[in-house]
């Protein structure tokens, strides 16, 4: 299957704060917030919404195109990209910029506080999706971008008559709320966590049921109680898979979207794309970074059959 993915493509450096944020916040002066954390660890990692999408569907036998534009520092993440399977060809530099950068303190509880460095984001709205016309696309995500290209994305796949999903999350703060109608009223799907689920309905004035009898298929990730999707009146509980260990929730949204989306294209039942998903984002959670779990397709099913059991689905799980 044919997925473009667009979003965000940036370097991540992820802090670690030895407390909790909570304790730390006044709830009577929050009209005076000035807080400064002391972190014990800084890394640079690979990220990006887009990339770390597609970095999962590359691990599950996809070869995702990504289209968005980077800065100057990005030629050994495209190589990384390259190397992982992920068609980087549409990824344009532009001259004078650095590559978008998320700034990410996790607490001792995995609360966030972060920021995020448009940078050569920027200049994503001079890429255009007419650019595959000629060619046969399944799918366009259009996820967290410069808000203006997210914008345009939707309207060129509607313009295209390409199925798209649409993903706003971290960029609910920055678009407005005729961009957001927008972007859900012909979406083929919809992803969303629960927070933003409600941001969402509070932004365009869309209630829950009219969000979902305008989208065919919405997905809401709800952290650790899993996720819930919802299709044609029915709704599928997802549970979580248990990690192993927890090293950091940065980018384990992504995997889920990731993990999901190859059910989708393998066209197995919702249940089966969530438990996809969260077998995916277990695995990101397991590893600090957004972009350095690994596995094979086998050790994939195998750890799937083993929380999941066994179903006629889990046969064509397995890449051909």
């Amino acid at each position: 299957m044919n997925i473009i993915c667009t979003g965000s493509i940036a370097y991540d450096y992820l802090m670690t704060f030895p407390g909790h944020f909570k304790d730390q916040i006044l709830l009577d002066h929050l009209d005076s917030l000035s807080l400064s954390f002391l972190v014990d660890t800084l890394v640079r990692q690979r990220g990006g919404v887009a990339t770390n999408i597609a970095y999962t569907l590359a691990l599950l036998g996809e070869k995702p195109i990504v289209l968005g534009t980077v800065g100057e520092d990005f030629e050994d993440y495209r190589s990384w990209l390259d190397s992982r399977g992920v068609i980087t060809d549409y990824i344009k530099v532009i001259p004078g910029e650095y590559t978008a950068s998320f700034f990410a303190n996790t607490d001792m509880e995995n609360s966030q506080i972060a920021s995020f460095y448009t940078g050569a984001m920027a200049y994503s709205t001079e890429l255009s999706l007419k650019e595959f016309a000629d060619k046969h696309i399944d799918l366009v995500l259009v996820s967290p971008n410069d808000p203006g290209a997210m914008y345009k994305y939707v309207q060129e796949c509607k313009d295209l008559h390409i199925p798209y999903a649409y993903d706003p999350s971290q960029q609910l703060a920055r678009i407005d709320a005729d961009s957001m109608r927008h972007g859900v009223q012909g979406a083929e799907s919809l992803f969303v966590n629960d927070y933003e689920f409600e941001l969402l309905q509070r932004h365009t004035g869309m209630s829950a049921a009219q969000i979902l009898e305008a989208v065919k298929l919405v997905v809401v990730t709800c952290g650790s109680n899993g996720a819930r999707v919802y299709s044609e009146g029915k709704e599928y509980k997802i549970p979580i898979v248990p990690p192993r260990s927890i090293s950091d929730p940065t980018g384990v949204g992504d995997a889920f979207r990731g993990g999901f989306l190859k059910g989708y294209c393998l066209e197995l039942d919702w249940q089966t794309c969530g438990q996809m998903g969260a077998l995916a984002a277990t695995y990101c959670l397991e590893q600090r970074g957004t972009q350095n779990h690994f596995y094979t397709m086998e050790e994939f099913v195998r750890r799937y059959r083993e929380h999941f059991g066994e179903h006629e689905a889990l046969n064509n799980i397995v890449c051909d």
